[in-house]
């Protein structure tokens, strides 16, 4: 998401929101609030696996057998030096990506308590109202249900993100292909499963609670 859209807009509804309608109001700056927190994760990520990959590439053109004396008087190999050193700065960025990775999970675990919280707001309408629900929208045209239904599609694009994410954690260290480490590269920076219609319906999402205007 494009963060110069970072700020939601005031709401145009008059009065303090309570119950149901706090709740989803809220949940919808949370939304937007932790997507926000993704994207700057996924840069950051995306920095870093770019760095993991040139460590890789710069590893196997090492070849030259250039021979330097260490301080006790023994030689080692100036290529082996580097490589030794490479490694070195590689494993630190891979725990630097995973830390990444962790950040992603907890941002995904809240998505998933915000996923439960609106279903449970929906058992409490059928509750009140029926099976046909709350009589008028809280807010615009949506029905709770069409928020539950939004925030589990929104959750389930990030959850297949996160699977993706993890998986080239466990790859890109070890991948000596170079093309294989441009894919793995594009589908950490581009996030396939984060589809433009995730993007539109959250912004659906933030007009319907007020946070953009109409």
């Amino acid at each position: 998401m494009d963060e110069n859209h970072s700020e939601a807009t005031t709401p145009g509804r008059k009065g303090n929101l309570t119950g149901s309608a706090r709740k989803l109001k809220d949940n919808a700056a949370d939304w937007h609030n932790l997507i926000l927190k993704w994207d700057r994760l996924n840069d950051e990520g995306s920095t870093i696996a770019t760095r993991i990959v040139n460590y890789r590439i710069s590893e196997k053109s090492v070849k030259e057998p250039d021979v330097v004396m260490e301080e006790d008087g023994s030689s080692v190999a100036a290529s082996e030096r580097r490589v030794n050193q490479s490694s070195q700065e590689l494993q630190e960025e891979c725990v630097n990506l995973q830390n990444i990775v962790d950040k992603m999970a907890h941002i995904l675990s809240k998505m998933e308590k915000m996923v439960s919280a609106e279903k449970g707001i929906c058992e409490l309408e059928m509750f009140q109202y029926g099976a046909k629900g709350r009589p008028a929208p809280l807010f615009q045209t949506w029905t709770t249900q069409q928020f539950a239904e939004a925030s589990s599609r929104i959750y389930e694009a990030y959850k297949q993100e996160l699977a993706l994410k993890q998986t080239i954690l466990q790859e890109l260290a070890h991948t000596t292909n170079t093309d294989l480490s441009m894919v793995y590269l594009s589908s950490w920076l581009y996030q396939p499963y984060i589809e433009d219609s995730t993007k539109l319906l959250l912004e659906s999402l933030l007009m319907e609670t007020g946070h953009r205007a109409l």
